[in-house]
C-alpha cells in the first residue's frame, strides 16, 4: 500500500528518477493555518546535498501546493503537494539494470512485480520520503495548535552515543551541527567518523531518537491499533530502518517489576502523572500523558563504493560496481523523516480519538 493512516491519511507517489514525487493528504481538518515556508523548511532538513556527510545529489525540493488550501488555511478537502525531481543521473544506474545489488530491494521488487525501475531504486528509493516529510509538516501544523511537539535527534553513530536520558539534552543544539546531534562534543566525533567512513568508500549505521511532548492521555486503540504498534509500523516503513523500541525498550528486560513500574501521583494541578516514565508515555497501547520517547535503528547504507559479488536476473554470477551519489550514513537526514512519520501517526490518532466518547462528540 502507498497510503498511511486511517482518519488522517497520506498517499505518496513517484519514483527517484521520475518527473516528480508527491503526496495527497486526506482528512486534515479545515481551518488549520497553512505555513508553506515551514513546510519548505522541513523539506530542506531532509533534502540531499546539504553537507559533506550526505549524498551530493542536488535537489531544491521546492514544494508546489496543488489543492486543499485557500487564503492560508486548509479547506478540509484533499491537500495535494508536488515536488519536482531535477538532478537525476539515470546513467549512473545502467550497470545494475539486470543485476541485483546486495541488501537492496532490487531482487525483492523483481520477485514481486517481475519488473523494476532500476534508476536510483525507483519507488524503493529514500527519495520517496520527501513526500512523507511534506505530509508530516502539515500534520505538525495541525498538532502544534494542540501543543504537541516533536524533537528527533541523532543519538548514536557506530559506537558513539549520547546520554540515554533525553532530559539532560538540549534540543536547541540539534540543528546547529550537520549530524543533528544535541551533544556538540559527540557531534564532532560522529561527523569525523562518518567522514572517515566516506573516505574509506564505506557506510555506517546509527540511531535516531525521538521525544513527543504534549500528547494528551487517551490516544491509541486497545488491541491491534495500539499507539506503540502504530508508531513502530510508521518507523519500520522508513527506508533502512531495522529496529524500533520505546520507553525502556529491550533494556527493560533486565529490570524487576518493582523497579520498572511507573508509580502514579496527582500533581499540584490535580493532573494524573507518573513518577518515572519507563513506559515511554504509553500503557496498554494508549498514551498516558507523559512524554512519548523511542529509538529507531538504521542500518549502514547498502550501496558502497567498492565491488561486490552478486548475480543477475538469470542467475549468472556478476559483480556490482559502486557508482552514483549516496549517503555514507542516513541518520542525519532521517531525523525530519522520523518526526514526520511520528506526526502523521499522532495526527491520525487525535482525530480517531474524537469518536471514542459521546461527551466529546457532543462537545460544542
Amino acid at each position: 500500500m502507498n497510503t498511511f493512516g486511517k482518519a488522517f491519511r497520506i498517499t505518496t507517489f513517484g519514483e527517484s528518477h521520475g518527473k516528480a514525487i508527491g503526496v495527497t493528504i486526506d482528512g486534515c481538518p479545515a481551518g488549520v493555518q497553512f505555513d508553506l515556508e515551514e513546510i519548505q523548511n522541513e523539506l530542506d532538513r531532509r533534502k540531499p546535498g546539504q553537507s559533506k556527510i550526505t549524498t551530493q545529489r542536488k535537489e531544491a525540493d521546492s514544494v508546489d501546493v496543488l489543492s486543499g488550501v485557500f487564503e492560508g488555511v486548509t479547506t478540509g478537502t484533499p491537500i495535494g503537494l508536488l515536488i519536482w525531481n531535477q538532478d537525476q543521473r539515470s546513467k549512473d544506474y545502467s550497470h545494475i539494470k539486470d543485476v541485483f545489488r546486495p541488501s537492496h530491494a532490487d531482487y525483492t521488487y523483481h520477485a514481486k512485480y517481475g519488473n523494476r525501475d532500476y534508476r536510483g531504486g525507483g519507488r524503493s528509493s529514500a527519495r520517496e520520503t520527501a513526500a512523507r516529510v511534506a505530509g508530516g509538516a502539515v500534520a505538525k501544523q495541525f498538532l502544534n495548535s494542540l501543543g504537541i511537539k516533536f524533537n528527533a535527534y541523532v543519538s548514536e553513530v557506530g559506537d558513539i552515543k549520547v546520554s540515554d536520558d533525553y532530559t539532560t539534552l538540549d534540543f536547541a543544539e540539534v540543528e546547529k551541527n550537520i549530524v543533528r546531534c544535541p551533544d556538540a562534543e559527540k557531534a564532532e566525533a560522529m561527523i569525523e567518523l562518518i567522514d572517515q567512513v566516506r573516505k574509506d568508500r564505506d557506510t555506517i549505521g546509527g540511531i535516531v531518537s525521538c521525544v513527543i511532548s504534549g500528547v494528551p492521555a487517551g490516544l491509541g486503540e486497545p488491541v491491534f491499533d495500539r499507539l506503540n504498534a502504530e508508531l513502530g509500523k510508521a518507523m519500520l516503513s522508513i527506508n533502512a530502518c531495522k529496529g524500533f523500541e520505546y520507553g525502556s525498550g529491550f533494556a527493560g528486560t533486565k529490570l524487576r517489576g518493582s523497579t520498572h513500574n511507573d508509580a502514579f501521583y496527582a500533581d499540584d494541578a490535580g493532573k494524573i502523572r507518573t513518577k518515572t516514565n519507563l513506559s515511554g508515555g504509553i500503557q496498554g497501547g494508549i498514551s498516558n500523558g507523559e512524554d512519548i520517547y523511542f529509538r529507531t535503528a538504521f542500518k549502514p547504507v547498502a550501496t558502497i563504493m567498492v565491488d561486490q559479488d552478486s548475480i543477475d536476473k538469470d542467475g549468472n554470477e556478476a559483480t556490482v560496481s559502486g557508482k552514483g551519489r549516496h549517503d555514507p550514513c542516513v541518520v542525519p537526514r532521517a531525523v525530519p523523516i522520523v518526526e514526520a512519520m511520528s506526526a502523521l501517526t499522532i495526527a491520525d490518532m487525535v482525530i480517531r480519538a474524537k469518536g471514542n466518547r459521546l461527551d466529546q462528540i457532543l462537545d460544542k
